[in-house]
C-alpha cells in the first residue's frame, strides 16, 4: 500500500502561517450566556433583531441592532487593558456615547435591564 510519500522519504510538517490568534480577546462562556440572554428578550419584547460580534487583539464587541442596515443600539466591548482603570466592560449607545463604564458585567448590562423593564411594564 503507496502513502504516497515515496519509500524512504519522511513527512515534514510545516506550521500553517498566522494560524494561532496569540491575544485574541473574547468573551468567556458566563458573560457570553448573560448577554445573549440580554439579547433574547430584547428580542421577545420587539426591541432588537439583529446582532453582530467582534473579537481582535485588544477588545471583544457584542452589538445589537434595532434593524439590521443601520447602527448598534447598543454595544458591549470588553477590553482587558482598562481592567484596573476604569474596568474592562463598557455600554455603548446608538450615537456612539458611553452609557455604563465598570469591572462587572451585570452592572454595565443594567440600564438596559431597566429599559426591558420600562418595555414590559407598558
Amino acid at each position: 500500500m503507496s502513502s504516497g510519500l515515496g519509500s524512504g522519504s519522511s513527512g515534514q510538517i510545516v506550521a500553517f502561517p498566522g494560524g494561532k490568534h496569540q491575544g485574541q480577546v473574547g468573551f468567556d462562556r458566563g458573560e457570553l450566556s448573560r448577554i445573549l440572554d440580554l439579547y433574547g428578550r430584547m428580542v421577545a419584547s420587539g426591541q432588537w433583531r439583529d446582532y453582530a460580534m467582534d473579537f481582535d487583539t485588544r477588545a471583544a464587541t457584542f452589538a445589537a441592532f434595532r434593524r439590521a442596515a443601520e447602527r448598534p443600539q447598543a454595544r458591549i466591548e470588553k477590553r482587558p487593558s482598562l481592567r484596573n482603570k476604569q474596568g474592562m466592560y463598557t455600554l455603548f449607545g446608538e450615537h456612539g456615547q458611553v452609557l455604563k463604564r465598570g469591572s462587572e458585567l451585570a452592572n454595565v448590562l443594567a440600564p438596559i435591564e431597566r429599559r426591558l423593564l420600562k418595555a414590559v411594564e407598558e
